[in-house]
């Protein structure tokens, strides 16, 4: 079968005939780049993605004039969608200190107007309002996303999605994103995140028959709470993102897709349930109890009831945004109908990464090392050392570890391939 790697290769390359996609995503992160790329091509069209190479890291911003004329060497076959804050600062974390005035991030995304004039394709695109206290120009950004609300409204943009960036406690921005929201026009959205919108949007472009879902939470009652990093309550995060991604949200009765939202309470009791909602029809779990961590218990008695291969999507990465976001916009693609064997190495992928990293290899690797010790040679050893033993993961293939690195040097996220087979 192809390794994730090697079908984001064969994706970017072209090598599928079908109605291309392009993609622009934030920052070179899997999270922001390999998974949108793949839970895309599901569909098994083309998807045309910028290389890790031409996108912003950690310590250097992505270069406009490289994303632009990457942008305009590829053939033309569909939509475009778009991190703006690739193209206004270089990435996510640029976009937070870049020093660049309102008028120089906007001609930076000049270029995207004259794309649309040129090819006639809709643009689907989103922008992020930063976190605090990282954020050094806020009033710069609020006037470039104000602009880009005009632009929505003249119609450069078939969408335009603004997601505000890790809101805790006193953060201004989920009074930004209201504030935007109250005379935005109806393609404009506003919700908390910011690493699962490219997914989300491909979704919206990649599978558009509208889809219904019914959620579900595991505490029904802390789910009316604000949740940390949202700045609003976990049920309207859900409704958000459900409906970004292209959803219309039923409170009962039949529906496509059940997102079962796992909030806390008793892990062993939650898993019976997802056991028991597949067994009547599509489900899909956002794992949101902890940030950038899944349920150990959780995952292993669905591992014990062999269900995580009979998920629709499964995400437990990020923050409650993220995860409600990729579970929502991966099972999208499924409800069309995919290719088995891609369906399966996706959930294993995430299983892998979120489950399997979160959870326990993370922790593992910052115990072996300290983390000014990773960006070496001898910190790639501990890291294959480590996740050997974590492999092989059976899903409905067996999938065993082909290679993995720390694309960023840091302990946060990896980057890695499974070689499955039966």
């Amino acid at each position: 079968m192809l390794k994730p790697a090697f079908l984001l290769s064969f994706l970017s390359a072209g090598l599928l005939q079908a109605g291309a996609q392009t993609f622009i995503p934030l920052d070179s992160r899997p999270a922001t780049r390999v998974l949108p790329a793949l839970i895309a091509g599901l569909s098994g069209r083309e998807i045309q993605v910028v290389p890790a190479e031409l996108l912003g890291n950690a310590t250097r911003g992505a270069d406009p004039a490289a994303l632009t004329a990457w942008l305009n060497a590829q053939p033309v076959g569909g939509p475009l969608v778009v991190a703006l804050d690739a193209l206004a600062y270089g990435g996510l974390v640029q976009s937070r200190t870049s020093p660049l005035t309102t008028d120089e991030a906007l001609a930076r995304l000049a270029p995207l107007r004259d794309w649309k004039t040129r090819t006639g394709q809709p643009i689907y695109a989103f922008i992020t309002l930063p976190r605090e206290p990282d954020a050094t120009h806020r009033e710069r950004n609020l006037n470039v996303t104000r602009r880009m609300v005009e632009w929505a409204r003249e119609g450069v943009f078939a969408e335009l999605h603004i997601a505000w960036d890790d809101a805790l406690a006193g953060s201004p921005a989920p009074a930004e994103g209201a504030a935007l929201a109250q005379n935005a026009p109806a393609n404009v959205r506003v919700y908390p995140g910011a690493d699962e919108v490219l997914s989300m949007l491909a979704a919206r472009t990649l599978a558009p028959a509208p889809k219904t879902v019914r959620v579900e939470y595991s505490d029904p009652k802390a789910a009316e709470a604000v949740i940390r990093y949202e700045g609003i309550p976990l049920t309207q995060s859900a409704l958000n993102h459900a409906e970004g991604s292209g959803y219309r949200v039923v409170a009962s009765g039949p529906a496509d897709l059940t997102l079962y939202v796992f909030n806390g309470g008793d892990p062993r009791r939650a898993a019976v349930r997802i056991s028991t909602l597949l067994r009547v029809g599509p489900v899909a779990v956002a794992d949101v109890e902890k940030v950038n961590l899944g349920n150990t218990r959780l995952w292993s008695d669905l591992a014990v009831l062999r269900q995580p291969a009979n998920l629709r999507s499964l995400a437990a990465w990020g923050t409650p945004g993220n995860n409600l976001g990729t579970a929502l916009a991966h099972a999208k693609l499924t409800l069309g109908g995919v290719n088995a064997v891609r369906q399966d190495a996706l959930l294993a992928r995430e299983y892998a990464n979120d489950i399997i990293y979160s959870a326990d290899l993370r922790a593992a690797l910052r115990k072996a090392l300290p983390e000014d010790q990773l960006n070496t040679p001898q910190g790639q050893a501990a890291l294959l050392k480590l996740a050997a033993e974590y492999f092989p993961l059976r899903l409905g293939q067996t999938y065993t570890l082909d290679a993995a690195d720390l694309p960023w040097g840091r302990s946060f996220e990896w980057n890695f391939d499974l070689k499955g087979g039966w």
